[in-house]
């Protein structure tokens, strides 16, 4: 019962995948900060301090906690104020032949601060990347499906000339294949560098002391580290910290995706709402707990909410780069334990339930049909002027002529609430004789949505393919299942 008596974020309990929710859980975090400590005393050994075989052993035997230990920790950080710290005496509790040279050398920020934040914000990163191409991968074959379906464009959302439900769900696809990926690939990159060992203000003064005065020794300790830790460069230069400038270039590409995903899920809302595209409903779902028969597109209005989250966030990384005084200031440690987590496990969630509401998309083809029949009329008004006009017949003449049928037409349907009649007024009218014969093909829906379809197959044959043809997310596209939602 404890677990229902105390607050947790929704983020992990309701909707996160288990991978990101592991990733940031505290017994990966801590099990992450005892596998560097045994990295650095694995690298300090190899240059020649006296660190011995066993304490080695004992650390790689005991790099999980056990919930005794997490006991221990949690009454030794009550009483020394410190989470590092408390951490350290636990270790040696279980490490006795280590329990001297723990984190022998760098700053306590080596730790929590430095690598450790990278490495969760590193791997972080690759799960959004491959679930973020499974997503892509989704948007594209539905937009080959429908690239041929007619349906009526919006501007203003207001109606406006025909597209096709394939053309539009590639506008969708764009800013993430394109600028998504990239972007999320670029600071992916940029994570492949760690700080390595440091020291308390940047200086790797006590190394230096460690190791005699010997300069090349403690450059060798920063790349034994760095390999170690699973990097393949260090930072040249750093203060206590990594620079939180890099928070800000890791969670802007994030944020950018929550503006993203809000303007895909508002488009599927609105044409929810038009009866046009609706996601997933099953078949014991209940829309509303008031009105039985209601279809809300719940999905789509949690990725909104979610994604305005994930946008705001990155103002916190902003503020906190803002302040940071000379070489550190701790101001930045309570608020990027709250940011950084978040910012991850919202962006998975995101990405995870577009996912879900792309693998089970319906179309409504007759209502989309309906809707065009009932715009296209007036939009094809100059196509009819243009035909009369190569029968022979005068512009401006057959111009006041549909003018005068358009404002009938009209007003039957605002006035009246009745369908739009204006081709069965053409029809009607013998001035159209001569085009009469031509109506339906100059009519034809497909005939209003210009190179849309052609638009779709090259922009997934020249973009999307290429941003998708990595190994690594061609692997995830294959592996990849249907994402189930739990709540």
């Amino acid at each position: 019962m404890d677990a229902f008596e105390t607050y947790q974020t929704p983020l992990s309990s309701r909707y996160a995948s288990k991978e990101m929710s592991y990733l940031f859980s505290s017994a990966n975090r801590f099990k992450t900060w005892r596998t560097l400590w045994l990295n650095l005393a694995i690298a300090e050994k190899q240059l020649g301090l006296l660190i011995s075989d066993e304490a080695i052993e004992q650390m790689k035997a005991n790099l999980d906690l056990t919930p005794e230990q997490f006991d221990i920790a949690a009454k030794e950080e009550k009483k020394r104020r410190h989470d590092v710290m408390a951490h350290i005496h636990t270790f040696g509790q279980v490490v006795p032949a280590a329990a001297g040279i723990i984190q022998c050398g760098p700053s306590f920020n080596l730790i929590t601060s430095l690598n450790a934040d990278l490495i969760f914000i590193r791997t972080g990163l690759g799960y959004l990347l491959k679930s973020l191409a499974v997503l892509i991968s989704r948007l594209s074959a539905f937009s080959v499906q429908y690239k041929d379906l007619p349906t009526l464009g919006f501007t203003h959302f207001q109606p406006a000339q025909l597209t096709t439900v394939g053309k539009r769900a590639t506008l969708w696809i764009q800013v993430r294949s394109c600028y998504g990926i990239s972007g999320i690939s670029s600071v992916h990159e940029t994570t492949s560098d760690s700080v390595a060992v440091k020291g308390t203000t940047g200086t790797q003064a006590s190394f230096l002391a460690l190791f005699d005065g010997n300069h090349d020794k403690v450059e060798e300790l920063d790349k034994l580290v760095t390999k170690l830790s699973g990097f393949e460069y260090a930072y040249p230069v750093t203060s206590q910290t990594y620079s939180r400038k890099i928070d800000i270039d890791i969670l802007a590409p994030l944020a950018s995706l929550g503006a993203t995903a809000h303007k895909i899920a508002t488009d599927l809302r609105l044409l929810a709402n038009l009866k046009e595209i609706e996601e997933p409903f099953e078949s014991t779902q209940i829309g509303s707990s008031a009105m039985a028969y209601k279809r809300n597109p719940m999905r789509s209005e949690r990725v909104c909410s979610l994604s305005r989250h994930l946008m705001v966030l990155h103002q916190n990384a902003l503020m906190t780069s803002s302040v940071q005084w000379f070489e550190r200031t701790l101001d930045d440690s309570a608020n990027r334990r709250v940011t950084l987590p978040e910012a991850f496990l919202t962006a998975d969630i995101v990405i995870s339930t577009l996912r879900n509401i792309s693998e089970g998309l319906v179309v409504y083809p007759m209502v989309i049909a309906r809707r065009i029949s009932q715009e296209l009329p007036f939009m094809a008004t100059e196509n009819l002027i243009m035909a009369i006009v190569k029968k022979g017949g005068d512009r401006q003449e057959a111009h006041e002529k549909i003018r005068v049928l358009s404002h009938e037409a009209a007003h039957q349907v605002k006035q009246l609430g009745l369908e739009n009649d204006l081709i069965e007024r053409v029809r009607g009218n013998a001035y159209f004789d001569p085009i009469k014969g031509e109506l339906d093909a100059l009519l034809d829906p497909r005939t209003f949505t210009g190179r849309a379809p052609e638009q779709v197959d090259r922009f997934v044959k020249e973009w999307v393919e290429p941003a998708l043809a990595g190994s690594e997310l061609q692997e995830a596209l294959l592996s990849a299942g249907k994402v189930e939602l739990h709540v």
